[in-house]
């Protein structure tokens, strides 16, 4: 509980830009390998003109792009995932501190 409660104070960036950078690559990745392709086709359908073939424009340059949000994605996912389980393995309430054990007096 106390952990969610320190959530609200942060800023809404450094809560929400691991979901804003899937999100947008799903957006680019849409665009590029669907919509543009179907816009394309029915653009030469209505236009009576030779179909042009789209080249999906993140593809260009050995497909550096998917390679850079794959590795971003990625890298995003595994880091949110050890902070779920670092956050989990904490304790919620208050706590005290340890306390050293005293020996025994009698053995």
């Amino acid at each position: 509980m106390a952990a969610r409660k320190d959530r609200r104070h942060e800023h809404w960036w450094t809560t929400s830009w691991r979901p804003a950078m899937g999100w947008q690559y799903l957006v680019v990745c849409l665009f590029d390998f669907v919509l543009a392709p179907v816009a394309a086709g029915i653009f030469s359908a209505y236009t009576k003109t030779p179909l042009v073939i789209w080249h999906p424009i993140t593809l260009e340059g050995g497909g550096m792009y998917h390679l850079s949000m794959g590795a971003v994605v990625g890298v995003t996912a595994y880091g949110r995932t050890k902070e779920k389980i670092s956050n989990d393995s904490l304790p919620v309430g208050p706590t005290e501190a340890p306390t050293a054990v005293e020996p025994d007096p009698e053995k």
